[in-house]
């Protein structure tokens, strides 16, 4: 937590749950991410946090932005990016949204099938377009494998297709798995990156730009690398496997950007045991799955948990949410201990929060707003 939202929080105690972000943080991350890579172009992931007062700070300091949506593309225009410092970068497209999005000047989009392809030479006509490969996943604690991306063959195809109906072939993409935690996962990715480029380049198409997604992590309740181990990394691989013939290259960072910036304020509704001879407890908080936790699905990310009554003796505890729905359990299987002390009224704050919360909240289920947003 940085000094100015610990001094925020003594100060307003905000109702809860509360996410409170310190866009000096968010600055800070950038600007350490720049340096590790400068070679690469930083497109900020919108779906991380979209909350216009983190696109304007990130617009000021020279970021792009990759969006995922039509709405995220019209946010960004309204915080003052220029659409040719916009990517549509989910391959999942509505076709009116592609023509809405090339309407207002948007002029890269990504790809991974036929079909989508068609839509954009008839909704996008001469756009630039790169294509997303599928690539092994292993070492993210959130895998986003089989969705999206397609084989290094496919790619090839669907590229010259795209040239072919008067699109421009212009690179292609992956996405190693989001709180990715081997900075080696990146050379196989670039291996394969490089293979097509080879090939296009084969059946006379130069391609131009390497999309090397996002990833990069946040520091929750284990230690992570440095993020300056993945620029290591990364400019190795690169330099291993394109040599002097170097395409552009841009990142597009969200987690690694925005979650340590802030944390998550809440307050504890109930402490139980389900009986008395039970050692673990459960704590329910005021905020959960649906209250914007949704990573905590599978107990995939580990976030750390602080009180007003650390230092107190601590025993075991399996942590949930306060709406209705039986899956709306935190923690159940990983080892949480919170003070023994703990009672309802008690404030928890949860760290490394700036990212993926706000926009994961549901809009009222059980009649339960999403969480307050501050950003100081």
């Amino acid at each position: 937590m940085t000094p100015k939202i610990a001094e925020f929080l003594a100060r307003s105690r905000p109702h809860t749950p509360c996410l409170v972000v310190d866009l000096d943080k968010v600055e800070e991350n950038y600007r350490r991410l720049r340096r590790a890579l400068p070679r690469a172009e930083i497109y900020y992931a919108v779906k991380a946090n979209p909350a216009p007062p983190v696109l304007e700070r990130l617009q000021d300091l020279g970021s792009r932005f990759d969006a995922a949506s039509l709405p995220e593309v019209e946010a960004c225009l309204a915080a003052g990016a220029a659409p040719g410092r916009v990517s549509f970068g989910n391959t999942i497209k509505k076709a009116s949204h592609i023509a809405r999005a090339h309407e207002l000047g948007i002029d890269l989009f990504a790809f991974d099938a036929a079909e989508e392809v068609d839509k954009l030479a008839a909704n996008a006509p001469g756009a630039r377009v790169y294509c997303r490969l599928l690539v092994d996943n292993g070492g993210a604690d959130w895998p986003l494998s089989r969705k999206f991306g397609c084989s290094a063959r496919t790619a090839v195809d669907l590229l010259v297709r795209a040239r072919d109906k008067g699109l421009i072939p212009h690179g292609v993409s992956f996405h190693v798995g989001s709180q990715q935690t081997d900075p080696g996962r990146w050379e196989g990715a670039v291996a394969r990156a490089a293979m097509v480029f080879t090939d296009l380049r084969e059946r006379g198409i130069e391609l131009r730009l390497l999309n090397l997604g996002g990833g990069f992590p946040a520091r929750y309740r284990g230690a992570v690398p440095e993020v300056e181990a993945f620029g290591e990394a990364i400019t190795e691989a690169m330099h291993r496997h394109f040599g002097n013939a170097m395409p552009e290259t841009l990142i597009e960072p969200g987690r690694s950007i925005v979650a340590e910036a802030g944390i998550l304020e809440s307050e504890v509704v109930l402490v139980s045991r389900k009986d008395p001879a039970d050692a673990v407890r459960w704590v329910y908080l005021d905020v959960g799955k649906f209250g914007g936790l949704a990573e905590t699905m599978d107990e995939a990310i580990r976030y750390a948990f602080a009180t007003d009554r650390d230092g107190d003796p601590t025993g075991p505890v399996h942590i949930a949410g306060p709406t209705c729905d039986g899956a709306d359990i935190l923690y159940e299987k990983t080892d949480y201990r919170l003070p023994l002390t703990l009672r309802a009224g008690d404030r928890v704050r949860i760290g490394s929060a700036g990212a993926y919360t706000g926009t994961y909240a549901a809009v009222n289920f059980n009649g339960f707003p999403p969480p307050g947003e501050v950003y100081l």
